[in-house]
């Protein structure tokens, strides 16, 4: 079957690490047109907007993309394209398997999580102001209706994939309002879902568990900001983003991500970990029902973890981004 996916290379590392797996997918013999458009420090340059029409268009035609990391300005600069793609195109969604993988290194096993994270308000919606010199101020925004449909994406994905429990993390022993709507809904959608069990917990007190007994928990469901944080420490516990898949998930598109930086001081270097970006798109590969060859490029990266010593630097070796890259086409065979 043929498709026709959104690229989005990116920034740094983001061209290296997304050629990595467009090189994998034309060795398997898939059948896909890449729609390569740019975002970030370089459509900036090209159009003088970090997100341009052209790039939105692509991805509502396509229904489908693979993107890499893209740089986000500090404190000045354009405002987050991820942010931006994720308003424009309704990705209420941001789902991230973390998972222990053979071979490498950690301080736990049998890590085996599922966040779900809003994806589309809370602190995030980029509402603040200067109130007089001194003093800013930002909105944090909650609503039922995004709570209620982040909450049922978890629990019909719980019910799916076959999880054991839904844990909705919030704050609402303080900010009993807005945390407060948002656990409501998730218990309002919980007694939908009656098959699976359902609890919560305080985002600190989560945290800490998570440091000591990540198994305790399967299906993470959190609001924006919390999910942002907890979602990169979960990273932390399986050996670090270059090993963590990403997706932006709404009702018509889907955006399939590498969820680390852009490493600008490794960038052009060929030292890139392609990995993280590898297994986003193994989970396009499913999403657009190519199940056959995603199931054959993960065997080959559990392989190359488990049976072989041929790393990038951030996972204590030497390869380069095109060695890996090579190999994964050999294991695949």
């Amino acid at each position: 079957m043929a498709h026709t996916i959104t690229l989005i290379p990116g920034d740094g590392i983001g061209p290296e690490v997304t050629a990595s797996v467009t090189r994998i997918f034309t060795a398997a013999g898939l059948q896909i047109e890449w729609d390569r458009q740019d975002a970030g420090v370089i459509a900036f340059k090209r159009f003088g907007q970090s997100l341009p029409p052209q790039l939105l268009d692509s991805i509502k035609r396509n229904k489908v993309a693979l993107k890499g990391p893209v740089t986000t300005p500090i404190g000045e600069g354009f405002t987050s394209v991820n942010v931006g793609l994720r308003k424009a195109l309704d990705l209420f969604s941001n789902l991230r398997p973390v998972r222990n993988l053979a071979g490498v290194e950690s301080r736990f096993q049998d890590v085996d999580l599922i966040i779900v994270r809003e994806n589309t308000e809370d602190l995030y919606a980029g509402l603040e102001h200067e109130i007089v010199p001194g003093i800013v101020e930002s909105l944090k925004i909650i609503t039922e209706k995004a709570s209620t449909r982040i909450a049922r994406f978890a629990f019909e994905y719980a019910r799916k994939y076959g999880r054991k429990r839904v844990t909705a993390i919030h704050k609402a022993n303080i900010m009993k309002l807005s945390d407060g709507l948002f656990l409501d809904s998730c218990r309002k959608v919980s007694r939908e879902f009656i098959d699976i069990p359902y609890d919560e917990r305080i985002v600190d007190a989560a945290c800490m568990d998570l440091v000591l007994k990540p198994e305790k928990y399967d299906v993470l469901l959190l609001p924006n900001l919390y999910g942002d944080i907890v979602s990169d420490l979960c990273a932390g516990l399986v050996g670090g983003l270059g090993l963590v898949p990403g997706a932006n998930v709404g009702r018509r598109v889907a955006i399939f991500e590498a969820v680390h930086g852009t490493a600008p001081d490794i960038a052009g270097k060929n030292r890139a970990n392609p990995l993280a970006v590898i297994f986003s798109g193994i989970m396009l590969l499913r999403h657009v029902g190519q199940d056959a060859p995603a199931g054959r490029l993960e065997k080959a990266v559990h392989r190359l973890l488990a049976k072989t010593r041929i790393r990038t630097g951030d996972l204590g070796g030497s390869a380069s981004t095109s060695e890996i890259t090579a190999r994964l086409i050999q294991l695949m065979r």
